[in-house]
């Protein structure tokens, strides 16, 4: 891929986490209150049969269970870790957990993919961290044993499917519609007896509501993930998760413009430190990654 390609790839798959970003503010405005789940449900099922229906490509011999442990990982399980996290911690404690996901990634491919760790990615890493955490955080952010646990496991599942989806590739004959919808529709599915359990159905739906779901099935779900699971097909798994930081961004702007939301200095310096850690994260310095490899080798000779 040359550098135009890889460009117009890197904006393509960013649009998906700035719509993501777009779920606050579509759930607080439009949607019943405290049914985060029921909405990841309606955001996933409807989207997921839709592509499925449209796509009429079925899976084939292991890729029932490849595309189900997927659609486990980045939708059923990461949503529900994302819901009791969000509901554990306090302010943006639970976004700043699992902003070290560039991490997870990084190592995970490491070790699938037996991709090189990137001493510029490391210090990226950071910088996401660092710039999370000065968008999200408040001084009234408390620590929570069991809501970072949670947060953890969010966070290495959404990972393991990342570096997953990049090491399986997609079924052969199957277009990246399909690819999506059946993640989507397992992810649905296994979403559904949880937010029915846990929420139930609101006594009544209004207009707005419809509106909500319709955007964040449509938009949030169709929209969103054919983009990101076609970035992790083109791009490295690393890089299309620094993308991810973007999600924080966009609800801190949309808030703004939206919502009279105050931006804090402290905020504009969190977005200009995740601005720098995406772009450090597509930069390669060969001599002092070379020195950083040879350095994790020796390392992992010593351990082994």
């Amino acid at each position: 891929m040359n550098g135009l390609d890889q460009i117009k790839t890197l904006a393509l798959t960013a649009i998906a986490p700035i719509v993501w970003g777009s779920t606050y503010i579509v759930t607080t405005e439009l949607l019943p209150p405290e049914s985060p789940l029921l909405a990841s449900t309606i955001r996933a099922l409807p989207a997921g049969i839709l592509l499925v229906m449209f796509s009429q490509v079925m899976p084939q011999g292991n890729w029932w269970f490849r595309l189900a442990l997927l659609g486990f990982l980045n939708i059923g399980l990461f949503f529900c870790c994302l819901f009791f996290a969000a509901t554990s911690l306090p302010g943006g404690m639970a976004a700043m957990v699992m902003s070290v996901q560039p991490i997870v990634v990084m190592l995970l491919s490491w070790k699938w993919l037996k991709s090189r760790l990137s001493l510029n990615q490391l210090v990226a890493s950071g910088f996401g961290v660092l710039g999370v955490a000065l968008l999200v955080l408040n001084s009234a952010a408390q620590l929570s044993l069991q809501g970072i646990v949670v947060a953890l496991i969010g966070t290495l599942s959404m990972a393991s499917g990342v570096v997953l989806t990049k090491k399986w590739g997609r079924p052969k004959g199957m277009t990246l519609l399909g690819f999506t919808g059946w993640q989507l529709l397992f992810g649905g599915v296994m979403l559904l007896p949880t937010a029915l359990l846990i929420e139930g159905l609101p006594s009544q739906f209004t207009l707005e509501n419809y509106l909500g779901y319709f955007y964040l099935s449509a938009v949030g779900a169709i929209v969103g993930y054919l983009l990101w699971f076609r970035g992790i097909e083109k791009l490295p798994p690393v890089l299309v998760s620094f993308l991810g930081f973007l999600s924080s961004v966009s609800a801190c702007v949309l808030g703004y413009v939206i919502l009279d939301q105050t931006m804090t200095l402290s905020q504009l310096f969190g977005a200009l430190s995740i601005m720098l850690a995406i772009g450090l994260s597509t930069s390669v310095n060969p001599t002092a990654d070379n020195k950083f490899k040879l350095t994790i080798s020796s390392m992992r000779r010593k351990v082994l």
